[in-house]
């Protein structure tokens, strides 16, 4: 059975999609821990993160840096978090958001229903810091 990360990634579920290449996605946490929160996943479904061929965590964790600048100047942060935690959905995933604190790293202070249009908007705001960062996978408009 497809992960819900897999359904998203082929369409068949709703998603704030902001990056696509051959090899990862990432699109906006429905529980996000800041506004921007943003999952760096690949296609390829992989439960956990040290079981990657090398070439393809290599692929997450570009995807993720280049998120991570996405996120710091869409929302004027001065940090990008970054977590991998796996716990949640049996789907490599990685955590990048906006971060002013430690307290940001806590998923006990998840927004587990975040408002449709703030996601919108951080989606939005995410894919125009990665154009102008000259990035071709924006997807998602």
């Amino acid at each position: 059975m497809a992960t819900v990360f897999s359904r998203i990634i082929a369409g068949e579920l709703p998603g704030h999609l902001v990056w696509a290449d051959d090899d990862v996605v990432a699109f906006l946490s429905i529980a996000p821990l800041t506004p921007g929160h943003t999952l760096v996943v690949p296609r390829q479904e992989i439960d956990l993160w040290t079981d990657a061929p090398p070439a393809l965590q290599a692929a997450v964790f570009r995807a993720a840096a280049a998120v991570g600048v996405a996120v710091r100047t869409a929302f004027d942060a001065p940090r990008a978090g970054l977590v991998v935690a796996g716990f949640e959905v049996p789907h490599l995933h990685v955590h990048v958001f906006p971060a002013w604190s430690m307290r940001q790293f806590d998923f006990a202070s998840a927004h587990p229903e975040p408002d449709a249009g703030r996601l919108a908007d951080a989606a939005s705001r995410i894919r125009a810091a990665l154009r102008a960062a000259g990035r071709t996978e924006v997807t998602g408009d």
